[in-house]
């Protein structure tokens, strides 16, 4: 998240110096690409640990938190 973080400054400071604008959306296609990598590893740990720890507990807890899981990767695939 640190790199991410200091991307996004780069991109502002980017911005701030009038950097071509082509240069500036190939930064933020990096940026995206480093959140989605972030977002699929949150959501691999989510199933492996909460999903299964739930579904261990109850099926009615784990069918809970399969449904908070589908709607978080349906946010995700609309971003």
């Amino acid at each position: 998240m640190r790199r991410i973080e200091g991307q996004v400054r780069g991109i502002a400071r980017m911005i701030d110096e009038d950097v071509y604008c082509i240069d500036i959306l190939t930064q933020v296609s990096a940026v995206t690409k480093a959140l989605q990598a972030v977002s699929l590893a949150l959501v691999e740990d989510h199933l492996g640990h909460c999903v299964v720890d739930a579904a261990r507990k109850s099926p009615d807890d784990g069918a809970q938190k399969v449904r908070e899981a589908a709607e978080a990767i349906g946010r995700l695939v609309r971003s």
